[in-house]
């Protein structure tokens, strides 16, 4: 395979997926990039709904239950978002989803 003569990766931004003498040829350089910007997207989903579990564990320990209850399809809106592509697993969004409506039901 031959090398590619003039390339720069910066090494901070990619410093956990390769190290810039790895990256040898046009489609690893071009793979790398994907990467790095399908992990920001990736991370920004994944606090969302990491965010959304915050606001309903505070609504449940406040226990305002009719809050609780107009956030609940918002909230199984993002679960079943970031399932879908795969962040988080199915089962375990949807495990999540029910001990939440079963916290709910109790209050």
């Amino acid at each position: 395979m031959p090398k590619i003569a003039n390339y720069s990766i910066d090494q901070y931004k990619f410093s956990s997926y390769t190290t810039p003498l790895m990256a040898n040829t046009k489609s690893a350089i071009k793979r790398i990039r994907r990467i790095s910007k399908q992990t920001l997207v990736n991370k920004t989903r994944k606090s969302k709904y990491r965010n959304a579990l915050k606001a309903m564990n505070i609504l449940l320990e406040g226990k305002k239950k009719k809050e609780a209850l107009a956030f609940l399809p918002k909230l199984n809106s993002e679960l079943m978002k970031v399932a879908k592509t795969g962040i988080l697993k199915k089962k375990n969004a949807s495990r999540n989803i029910s001990r939440i409506t079963k916290k709910i039901t109790a209050l």
